[in-house]
């Protein structure tokens, strides 16, 4: 029985994956408004029966798209600390870095954040939840005083998340492990606190 229903889950992730990925690719093409079920589900070569199975609107696909980035996203910043009591900065690698990996591997998505109007909304929440992050997880003594923490929070995100968008405009020219290793000198220079104590709620 436990057989029939991996197989019945891996079946579901797979319709549902392949309806993703013809979104994001139609959505290169026209506007979210233009795009039918219809084409999605030709585009993904299923039938419509299989999108009402788990979608009733073509925005609640979209939706789950982003809620799935977002996840990743914050597993992807957490990967560095996520099993560490202390995390020292001025130790950390670019291997160990994970963010940029992250948003490679969802090249179509992020390349719809800057050439799409209706996800430049999610610029935005994406600064506003690297910024979450770092108030979150850390608690370091130069984010106490006389350093505000939610401006200190605010110039990180930000500083990170432009990063990114000259990465996405530039068509990924350079691999995510440049791009690591650029964010760490970056971080080193101007880091006053090396040792940091994460104290996220999983």
């Amino acid at each position: 029985m436990s057989n029939k229903n991996e197989y019945l889950d891996r079946r579901v992730l797979k319709s549902k994956r392949a309806l993703k990925e013809a979104l994001l690719a139609l959505m290169h093409k026209k506007s979210f408004k233009e795009i039918t079920i219809t084409d999605i589900v030709q585009k993904a070569d299923l039938n419509r029966g299989t999108f009402y199975k788990h979608y009733t609107y073509k925005e609640d696909l979209l939706l789950e798209i982003i809620d799935d980035i977002i996840i990743d996203l914050v597993a992807s910043y957490r990967e560095p600390y996520k099993n560490s009591e202390t995390f020292e900065v001025s130790k950390l690698t670019a291997n160990a870095v994970k963010v940029f990996d992250h948003v490679q591997k969802n090249a179509i998505f992020y390349k719809l954040i800057i050439d799409i109007e209706l996800l430049h909304g999610f610029q935005y929440k994406l600064c506003e939840i690297l910024k979450e992050l770092s108030i979150q997880d850390f608690h370091t003594p130069a984010m106490d005083s006389p350093i505000d923490k939610e401006i200190a929070a605010s110039y990180y995100a930000y500083a990170l998340f432009g990063m990114l968008i000259e990465w996405i405009k530039g068509d990924f020219k350079y691999s995510s492990s440049y791009m690591a290793e650029q964010l760490l000198i970056i971080i080193n220079r101007n880091t006053t606190a090396s040792v940091i104590k994460p104290s996220f709620k999983k």
